[in-house]
Parts: C-alpha cells; sequence; structure tokens
C-alpha cells in the first residue's frame, strides 16, 4: 500500500468517527475541500461510493460501513502494536541471551544478577557459560563478554574494566636449585602448565 492510499483510508475513518468533513479536517489539520477531494479519489479508486453527504450530515453507504468496520479493526491493531513499541522503550522486556567466560560470569555478571533483576523484571536473562566462546551471532546470541585477544575484529565492544593482570606462582620447593623469573620470556626456561583456549585458542604459559 502506497502512503497516499493509506492516508486516504485514515481520512475516510477520520469522516466516519467525527460524522463531519468540517470536523475530520480540523483533527486531520487538513481543509475541508482538500479532504473533499481525499474522499473523491478514494471513491473513484475504489469504484464504489463510500459517503451519503448532505448539507448538515455525513454518514456511510452500505459499502463504507463494511469498509469502516475493517479498517476499525486494523488501525485499532496498529496503534496498539506501536503504543507496544513505545512502552518497552521506558521498559524493557522479552529474553537475552549472553554468552561469557567463567571469569567473566564471576567477575562481572553475578555481582549485579540481583540489582538486573529488580531494575529489569519483565527481561528473562539467560547466561550461558562457555569456555569454547562460541561465535555469538552464529549462536544467536544478544551479546558476550570476551577478553581483547578473544575479540573478532567486526564486533561492536564496549570495554568493562581495565586490563587484567596475571601472575606466574610457584611452590617453594620447584623453585630450590632455580633462578626466580623476573621477565615473562625467563619462564621458557621453566616447566609450566600450559593454559589453552578451547577450540585452539592463544595459549598461557
Amino acid at each position: 500500500m502506497r502512503g497516499s492510499e493509506f492516508a486516504e483510508l485514515k481520512a475516510f475513518s477520520a469522516i466516519v468517527e467525527e460524522g463531519s468533513f468540517v470536523s475530520a479536517a480540523a483533527r486531520l489539520r487538513v481543509s475541508p475541500p482538500a479532504l473533499s477531494q481525499t474522499i473523491r479519489r478514494l471513491e473513484a479508486r475504489l469504484g464504489a461510493r463510500l459517503l451519503n453527504r448532505t448539507t448538515r450530515s455525513v454518514s456511510p453507504t452500505a459499502a463504507g460501513e463494511t469498509l469502516f468496520a475493517r479498517l476499525a479493526l486494523v488501525f485499532g491493531e496498529l496503534e496498539g502494536a506501536l503504543a507496544e513499541v513505545q512502552a518497552g522503550r521506558d521498559q524493557p522486556a522479552g529474553a537475552l541471551r549472553i554468552n561469557v567466560p567463567r571469569v567473566a560470569a564471576m567477575r562481572f555478571v553475578a555481582p549485579i544478577l540481583g540489582d538486573f533483576q529488580v531494575a529489569y523484571p519483565d527481561i528473562a536473562l539467560t547466561v550461558i557459560v562457555d569456555e569454547v566462546l562460541t561465535d555469538i551471532v552464529e549462536g544467536r546470541f544478544d551479546a558476550g563478554i570476551r577478553l581483547g585477544e578473544r575479540l573478532e575484529q567486526d564486533m561492536v565492544a564496549v570495554k568493562l574494566s581495565d586490563e587484567l593482570q596475571m601472575a606466574a606462582v610457584a611452590a617453594p620447593a620447584y623453585l630450590e636449585g632455580r633462578s626466580i623469573p623476573r621477565h615473562p620470556q625467563d619462564l621458557h626456561q621453566h616447566r609450566c602448565i600450559n593454559f589453552q583456549w578451547p577450540g585452539g585458542g592463544n595459549i598461557y604459559r
């Protein structure tokens, strides 16, 4: 449906609801002659007379009554849909699925879950703790938390924290007779336990 056709139907509905061309024109903020021209175009396009006009009143014909009844349902549904969208801007609702590694779930998600539920009671939140770090788009997630080096180049990202610091530790018995590492490169000379992201990701020594 073209915009002009929608405008014609809205004009027709306004006239039936107001029972007057003058009142409908004021409601639609157009002149009565312009409104009359709009209705003439609509009737010509449909090939049917929709309104009975007298000098004092306007009433729908049988065809007009049938059309108005259908339009009232359609416009009512449309207005309801728009109202739901507008209400959603003030109070978000629906399902929210996020994908996070365990460290992010514990550090960023768990501490705020209670406050989140209070602030957004109409959101059904699902948190998937996933060390494999599934592709967010392919997995149909709404959002995810990633370490910087695990972030895809085309993703829109918001930084959540400062740089995370990691520490290498060793038992005193292990360091007996060995040099204490002073630089990350020194760790190559030691028997380190390696950590690797599932799926062939980076190795941390």
